[in-house]
């Protein structure tokens, strides 16, 4: 990522976490969970396709991300970020995948605001994000969805420690020994991926 497209990107989020701030600070949280959905839904539709591996899964998993978005963001207090928790959000949505076969009778979520929403991000994030095949997206396939979502989170999304503490429910952004214990398991994760680069050819083996 180039310094100036993460000056923008940086630019952007601070726009919407003010946007989200101050409709939560008038009460008005349809105008929040608007701006949350609509300011980071690319990003976590992004990270849903990363974590759960197959396109459609991930369209129906974020339709369920802005769902409850859109119902739980009175609930959001302002101790974390609001990216931090959307991402929080995005991850317990995927995660009743993994433990529940919901998913495969692909049910139709009724009409609302949110669902009018998730579908317009995704509309509009598809093109970009079809693009997005290389030689890291190989080697990312073969990474529980623990890794992924981990992977996206810190070196896709360019979340602090703090924020992915938040997002994966290991702690709270004052947890020193989640954040630690995060960096432990990052660090373990590049080692698996630099393996995996280097018996693909990808890196030298020196």
């Amino acid at each position: 990522m180039t310094a100036a497209r993460a000056g923008r990107d940086a630019s952007r989020d601070r726009e919407v976490e003010d946007r989200v701030a101050e409709a939560v600070a008038r009460g008005d949280f349809e105008a929040a969970a608007t701006a949350v959905i609509q300011g980071y839904g690319p990003q976590i539709l992004g990270y849903l396709r990363a974590v759960l591996k197959d396109p459609e899964e991930a369209e129906d998993c974020f339709a369920v991300f802005a769902e409850n978005a859109w119902r739980g963001l009175p609930t959001w207090e302002g101790r974390a970020s609001a990216r931090a928790w959307a991402y929080r959000v995005a991850w317990n949505a995927a995660s009743r995948i993994f433990r529940d076969p919901w998913h495969r009778r692909r049910r139709k979520l009724p009409s609302s605001v949110a669902s009018t929403l998730a579908a317009a991000v995704m509309s509009s994030g598809r093109r970009d994000l079809d693009r997005r095949q290389d030689d890291l997206e190989q080697l990312r396939a073969g990474l529980t969805p623990d890794e992924q979502s981990l992977l996206v989170l810190r070196v896709d999304r360019e979340l602090s420690w703090r924020e992915v503490a938040v997002a994966v429910a290991m702690g709270e952004e004052d947890d020193v020994t989640a954040r630690a214990a995060l960096r432990k398991r990052f660090e373990r994760l590049r080692e698996k991926l630099a393996r995996g680069a280097r018996a693909r050819g990808l890196l030298s083996s020196r």
